[in-house]
């Protein structure tokens, strides 16, 4: 977002979040040797909850692109639609959000495929993605065999530091998160059934690890179903027809990524046609849209604006201005002299 809007020609106050801050000042150092002087570009780490309010309130603040939380991105929209005195023009907000995104299995598909895709898509990153696959749509009759088979590929998955290569899972990105994830876990107890629960307890000490979760049986309804999570969190959802599957799936507050598995070229016609997703993927994992290849973003309460990486996405970050120039001529005026001028545009 930061590269978009100075690519563009604007000013810019780059506010990371509090855990990102080291990698964002890194950043400033790349973006100050390649030339941006210190009046074009200015880093501003800190609380959001401090220094956001100021940010998008102020008169001179034109433009707010933000990724985050729903409830982070749905306080920024409103503060931001208050056109108080001394503000000249309407604010712009681009935000990505969340997702309670879900994969759909179809009858045929190759479970092979379908289990390495679940795999990647709900516990890479450890499951902080806004694209990570949360909710898993099982035919009925396939739920028990499926459900034993993810529990078995998750269970192979090692916990441990993100520097040793033999780990596939590390740590969540702060004991804020950790304690939410976990909270939400025993909560869910309640409207599915744990059927797998990685044990986290030795690793602690080093780091706020979660051990992956899947819940079986699951209701579409309940807040496990229905809200992001953004952590290493499985609900596995039984249906009975395709039609259902759709149903369910699109039933969330989120339209961020949805995926379908399937060897049927009308389930998959009917999957890309019916299901509410910003990006959908067939036969492949959910997570890891790649650049002007898949512009990613959502809609409903996953996010406003163009898709990053897609083809308009820096137009977001420039005003449009339409020139009309009536060119036909009646005659001109010789020797009128060229008026110069000087303008501050500073």
């Amino acid at each position: 977002m930061s590269a978009a809007a100075l690519a563009t020609g604007n000013t810019l106050i780059m506010k990371p979040a509090e855990q990102s801050s080291v990698v964002a000042y890194h950043w400033m150092k790349i973006l100050l040797e390649c030339g941006f002087p210190n009046s074009v570009v200015q880093f501003l780490p800190g609380i959001g909850e401090d220094i956001g309010p100021h940010l998008v309130s102020n008169p001179l603040t034109a433009i707010i692109a933000f990724t985050g939380s729903r409830k982070v991105g749905l306080e920024i929209n409103q503060l931001a639609s208050k056109t108080d005195s001394g503000v000249k023009f309407v604010k712009k907000i681009i935000a990505e959000m969340g997702g309670k995104n879900c994969i759909i299995i179809d009858k045929d598909a190759d479970m092979d495929e379908a289990l390495t895709g679940v795999v990647s898509s709900a516990i890479d990153f450890q499951g902080q993605k806004c694209s990570a696959c949360s909710r898993v749509l099982i035919p009925s009759e396939m739920h028990d065999a499926f459900s034993k088979r993810l529990s078995e590929a998750i269970a192979s998955k090692t916990l441990g530091p993100a520097e040793d290569p033999a780990n596939q899972i590390g740590p969540v990105i702060d004991e804020e998160s950790r304690a939410r994830i976990e909270k939400r876990i025993d909560e869910s107890k309640q409207s599915a059934k744990l059927i797998y629960r990685a044990d986290a307890s030795k690793l602690l000490d080093d780091g706020f690890y979660v051990g992956p979760a899947i819940f079986a049986d699951a209701d579409p309804k309940s807040d496990l179903c229905q809200q992001e999570i953004f952590g290493p969190v499985i609900a596995l959802i039984p249906y009975d027809t395709l039609e259902q599957a759709i149903a369910i799936a699109n039933d969330s507050p989120y339209a961020l990524t949805a995926g379908i598995y399937s060897r049927n070229p009308e389930s998959i016609s009917l999957i890309s046609r019916y299901i509410e997703a910003g990006n959908l993927y067939i036969n492949r994992k959910i997570t890891g849209a790649m650049v002007h290849r898949q512009p990613f973003g959502g809609y409903k309460l996953s996010g406003v604006g163009s898709k990053a990486g897609g083809t308009d996405y820096l137009l977001q970050f420039v005003l449009p201005r339409t020139i009309t120039e009536n060119t036909l001529r009646r005659g001109f005026a010789p020797g009128v002299p060229t008026r110069g001028f000087d303008l501050d545009i500073s």
